[in-house]
């Protein structure tokens, strides 16, 4: 299958992984992103080398069970098949909150991949700073969520927790129901509805989180015809 880089389309592909750069916002306290070329080949290199450091849950990212929970598996203890397949796009008009009452109404099912479209998808992740206000689940809705047996949860910002609130309250339900959380995506131009999700974690042994790249196909052609994505300030 063959995919373009950088959101572009094809095939109605759509790339929703938040491109890294060494300016770009972070969970206040986490490691700072920075990339930088250790070898040139305009300085004589024989090739180009880049350096990469950062923190496991910068940008689009994978939280494992062991994220919140001592022996929960990590990282490269995911079933792939978590990552792969049908998924539901979601839009939650709230400004504030993902909550219990909003997930009365989607029949829920055992297994499925949720990804919720909030107004975080519309946020500036390379010049804006860190926004606390971030759209987040409540405890409630986690407890939904995991008592529904879904397979996977997406959100698109930082966390699905809120800034400030104890984050375990959000977490921990999930996690410890096997619902594996996915987080940072961008979703402002995939339309509500069923699609494709393709998105593989790094396989970081032992790790409680990892960056992801992921992608979805909308289902039904009701996908945008064209599709770019916001570019990183340079």
């Amino acid at each position: 299958m063959s995919v373009k880089t950088a959101g572009e389309e094809e095939r109605g592909w759509i790339d929703i992984s938040v491109p890294l750069t060494d300016r770009m916002l972070r969970w206040p306290g986490d490691p700072v992103v920075r990339i930088r070329r250790t070898a040139r080949l305009e300085d004589g290199a024989e090739a180009n080398l880049t350096h990469l450091a950062m923190g496991a849950h910068t940008g689009t990212h994978l939280d494992s069970p062991r994220h919140f929970l001592a022996d929960g598996p990590a990282v490269d203890r995911m079933p792939p098949g978590i990552m792969l397949g049908p998924a539901r796009v979601i839009a939650i008009p709230h400004p504030a909150v993902i909550n219990a009452e909003a997930l009365g109404p989607l029949r829920l099912r055992r297994g499925e991949r949720i990804l919720f479209r909030t107004r975080n998808s519309e946020a500036d992740w390379w010049s804006a700073p860190f926004r606390e206000t971030f759209v987040h689940l409540t405890p409630e809705a986690a407890e939904r969520l995991a008592a529904a047996g879904v397979a996977l949860v997406g959100v698109d910002y930082l966390s699905v927790s809120g800034w400030g609130k104890p984050a375990a309250e959000v977490h921990r339900p999930l996690l410890a129901a096997g619902v594996w959380v996915l987080e940072g995506l961008r979703l402002g131009c995939v339309p509500p509805g069923a699609c494709e999700l393709i998105c593989l974690p790094l396989l970081i042994p032992g790790a409680d989180g990892a960056p992801a790249r992921a992608l979805v196909r909308p289902r039904g052609g009701t996908g945008p015809r064209r599709f770019r994505a916001p570019r990183p300030h340079a």
